[in-house]
């Protein structure tokens, strides 16, 4: 066991107390005595004001115009007079059949004569008729 170097003799124990302070804190309302008190007056004064206000009215009328016109020849946004004219333009798609003459056939009919000759077999076939007499009536033999 070894010796403490607080203990003279290395047999008695020395206690040293370790000490440990807290606080606490308490918050409490206390009336001095002290009230303030705010007085508020408002005057009004009349003010005449006399001045010119501009305002725009615009009117908006739609024109059906209805025309095919080509890419390149879509119309701008254009001044008639104090009238601005905005031109609504629309992409139709337009399906066309068309019909083409690809080729022509010419057909001329010529009329010949020509000689031709040929040997043929022909069948040809013969009938004889007989005719038997009656029982009595035979012919010589």
């Amino acid at each position: 066991m070894p010796i403490d170097p607080v203990q003279p003799n290395g047999q008695d124990k020395l206690v040293v107390p370790v000490i440990r302070e807290e606080v606490q804190v308490d918050k409490r309302i206390v009336d001095t005595g002290r009230g303030v008190r705010i007085h508020k007056t408002v005057a009004e004064l009349p003010c005449h004001i006399d001045e010119r206000l501009l305002r725009d009215e615009v009117e908006v009328s739609h024109v059906p115009v209805d025309r095919i016109v080509p890419l390149d020849a879509a119309p701008a946004t254009r001044y008639e007079g104090e009238t601005l004219v905005v031109p609504i333009l629309e992409e139709v798609l337009v399906v066309e059949r068309r019909v083409r003459i690809k080729e022509e056939l010419r057909i001329t009919r010529t009329r010949r004569e020509e000689h031709h000759a040929e040997t043929v077999m022909l069948k040809s076939e013969q009938v004889s008729v007989e005719r038997f007499e009656e029982a009595g009536d035979r012919p010589p033999e």
